[in-house]
C-alpha cells in the first residue's frame, strides 16, 4: 500500500514539474486578475494575513469550516463488524465526493453563497444527528444509509467553504484565505479526534457523538451570524449608495455636494 502511495505520489509530483502552467493566461477571478496588476516586490503576504486575521465574518467561517470538517470515530455495536466499520468511513467518503461535486455545480449556476453554505452546513448537524441516533438501533443497513446522508453534507462543504471565503476576503487572494481554512481543518481535526477518543473511552461512542452534534450546533449559529453580518453589511452600503445619488430633478445649483472620495472610504463599514 505505501509502495503505491508513492508511485502514485511521484507520477503526480513529474506531472506538476512538466506538465502544469505556473498560471492560467487568463487570471479565474477578479482577485487574481488584481493580484497580477501589483507588482511582486509590493505584495505582502504577511500584510495580507493580518487584513484576514482582522475579517471578522471570515475568523467565524474559519472556526465554523474547521468544527465542519471532523473525523468521526464510532465502535459498531456489532460483534465482528470491524470490516463494515471500514466499509462505512468508505461510504462516507464517496458520499462526500458527490456531494462536493454537486455543491459545487449548484454554486456555479445559483451564486447563493451565502444561502447554501448555511442549509449545508445545517443539513451536516442534521445528518450527525440521526447518523448518532441509529448507530445503536441494531440494523447495519441503516448505519450506511445515514454514513452516506452525513458524508454527503459534511464533505460537501468543501467547496463552499472555499467559495465563501473568497467572497468574504475579496480582494485578498484567495489562495492565502484557503490556506488558512486548511489550517483550521487540520486544527480542529486533531484536537477533536484526540477529545472524542477520550470521551469514547471514558463514555462511550454516544458521548463521542453527542460531543460532535453540540460543535455543528455552534457551528450553524455561527454560520447564521455570518450570514446576517454580511446582509447588515450589504444593507447598510445600499442605503450610503442611496444617500449619494442626486435626484434628476435638482437643478445644478441646488445639488448636494459630491463626497470626497477619501470621505467616503472612510465612512465605509469595515470588517
Amino acid at each position: 500500500m505505501f509502495y503505491i502511495t508513492a508511485g502514485v505520489a511521484t507520477v503526480l509530483f513529474i506531472l506538476v514539474v512538466f506538465v502544469f502552467q505556473e498560471h492560467p493566461k487568463l487570471p479565474p477571478t477578479q482577485a487574481q486578475a488584481r493580484a497580477r496588476s501589483i507588482p511582486p516586490e509590493q505584495y505582502s503576504y504577511t500584510a495580507s494575513i493580518r487584513r484576514l486575521l482582522c475579517n471578522k465574518p471570515f475568523i467565524i467561517l474559519i472556526i465554523t469550516y474547521g468544527q465542519s470538517l471532523t473525523y468521526v470515530l464510532f465502535f459498531l455495536p456489532f460483534q465482528g463488524e470491524e470490516v463494515n466499520a471500514g466499509r462505512i468511513g468508505l461510504t462516507i467518503i464517496i458520499a462526500g465526493m458527490v456531494g462536493s461535486l454537486i455543491c459545487g455545480i449548484w454554486l456555479d449556476r445559483t451564486k447563493t453563497y451565502k444561502q447554501t453554505t448555511l442549509v449545508v452546513y445545517f443539513m451536516s448537524l442534521v445528518g450527525m444527528i440521526v447518523f448518532t441516533s441509529t448507530l445503536s438501533l441494531g440494523h447495519l443497513w441503516v448505519v450506511f444509509v445515514t454514513a452516506g446522508a452525513l458524508g454527503f453534507f459534511m464533505t460537501g462543504y468543501l467547496p463552499l467553504g472555499f467559495e465563501f471565503a473568497v467572497e468574504l476576503t475579496y480582494p485578498e487572494s484567495e489562495g492565502t484565505s484557503s490556506g488558512l481554512l486548511n489550517c483550521s481543518a487540520q486544527v480542529f481535526g486533531i484536537i477533536f479526534t484526540i477529545c472524542q477518543g477520550k470521551i469514547i473511552d471514558q463514555f462511550g461512542t454516544l458521548a463521542g457523538n453527542i460531543f460532535l452534534c453540540i460543535f455543528l450546533l455552534i457551528g450553524t449559529v455561527l454560520t447564521g451570524k455570518t450570514f446576517l453580518f454580511r446582509f447588515q453589511v450589504a444593507h447598510s452600503n445600499a442605503q450610503e449608495s442611496s444617500l449619494l445619488q442626486v435626484p434628476s430633478y435638482c437643478s445644478k445649483s441646488s445639488r448636494v455636494p459630491a463626497i470626497s472620495q477619501a470621505s467616503h472610504k472612510s465612512s465605509r463599514i469595515k470588517f
